[in-house]
């Protein structure tokens, strides 16, 4: 009798309604500017007319909404975790993200208002804020709760070996290429590239999700610190309900977070113009708030001492950044005749080879720990301090 009642309990349209808050807060959030709002913003970040105070409280009102969604996505994609278990759970995850940051920057691109750099840009500040940030964070916070923690060393390896050419193709090569006069490739290389990088991330899927599915699990002897490891669904904290229903509000909680970071952007870029700071610090920023839900499933993770699934996001959002974007922008380069430069300039092409060689040396062996963490936010600050002071 209280199984049923609790079953009904869970399935009423009260329950559903303070499990979808946050989906509820980010769509009322997004109708509301896009029928209105926007113009109250644009007048507070026009200059002429700006008013500080106003673009504040709507930016606090932005930034509080999306961190709000970005609890809900973390928590569907938890479930979907559950049920569907690694990697699949982390993968669906990761694939909505970066799927929607294409879309956004294609589209971009395709109405004429992307500058030359914008995609190089955007995939290297992705690259640094995950393997640099990110993976310097959850390996902290996991080596100071944990002291040493466990990860599949055959997909660590796996996700490397791939993420590695492909960034060089999208970020360094360019600049040494000879056939433009720009960083960039000429229309052959850019259609070999683009098929060649779609090419290897679909291989790495499908090795992902079946024949060496076990390499992108969590080793079955997993040490804590004075009991067993507990069980992946011990981490989901709401109601399980089915597969589709999970991934369907997965995607519809992304969809408004991405639409809403443009208005963000709007704050952001106003805000670093009142205090002079360099106008890339933005794409910083938004990239951030892109990677919300990622970033808070990768260190919810670490914490709980499943530094494997920590792994399948992080890595796995910087692999699928090159995978999708580079082939996604070229194609649309291709198509329209829209300018494109890939290559990096020096600085930050040495800091990012030192990062990925970082990232090498970190996932050599089966355990990490907290100086390992501290490594990689050094070379992320490394970053922010070339942005700050070229």
């Amino acid at each position: 009798m209280q199984m049923m009642m609790s079953s009904k309990t869970n399935h009423s349209p009260i329950q559903y309604l303070k499990e979808e808050a946050p989906f509820l807060s980010i769509v009322l959030t997004f109708l509301v500017f896009q029928f209105g709002m926007d113009g109250v913003l644009d007048k507070a970040v026009k200059p002429g007319t700006a008013n500080p105070f106003i673009c504040a409280l709507l930016g606090l009102w932005l930034l509080g909404v999306t961190l709000w969604a970005a609890f809900g996505v973390v928590r569907h994609a938890e479930a979907l975790a559950t049920k569907l278990g690694e990697p699949l759970g982390t993968i669906i995850l990761t694939l909505s993200v970066v799927g929607i940051e294409v879309a956004l920057i294609s589209a971009v691109m395709l109405t004429g208002e992307a500058a030359p750099t914008m995609a190089r840009d955007t995939m290297m500040a992705i690259l640094m804020i995950v393997l640099g940030g990110l993976t310097g964070a959850s390996l902290l916070i996991g080596g100071y709760i944990h002291g040493e923690q466990e990860y599949s060393l055959p997909g660590a390896r796996t996700f490397l070996g791939v993420l590695l050419p492909l960034a060089v193709f999208a970020l360094v090569l360019p600049t040494f290429t000879t056939s433009t006069d720009t960083a960039t490739f000429s229309p052959y290389q850019a259609a070999f590239f683009a098929f060649t990088t779609l090419s290897l991330y679909v291989i790495f899927l499908r090795i992902q999700t079946n024949r060496h599915k076990s390499y992108f699990e969590q080793p079955r002897k997993e040490r804590t610190d004075d009991h067993e490891a507990a069980p992946d669904d011990a981490h989901h904290h709401g109601t399980l309900r089915s597969t589709s229903y999970h991934a369907i509000f997965l995607l519809l909680t992304l969809l408004p977070i991405v639409l809403l970071s443009k208005r963000i952007a709007k704050v952001v870029d106003y805000g670093i113009v009142e205090i002079g700071a360099p106008v890339a610090l933005g794409g910083i920023l938004i990239a951030f708030i892109v990677l919300i839900p990622e970033s808070m499933a990768a260190l919810s993770s670490a914490r709980a001492n499943k530094l494997q699934r920590s792994v399948n996001l992080l890595l796995g959002s910087a692999l699928s950044t090159i995978g999708l974007t580079l082939p996604a922008v070229l194609a649309v380069s291709l198509m329209t005749g829209q300018s494109l430069i890939l290559g990096l300039e020096i600085a930050p092409m040495v800091l990012l080879l030192l990062t990925l060689t970082v990232c090498l040396m970190t996932f050599s062996s089966t355990r990490t720990n907290i100086m390992q963490g501290a490594v990689h936010l050094v070379m992320f600050f490394a970053y922010l301090l070339l942005i700050l002071n070229p």
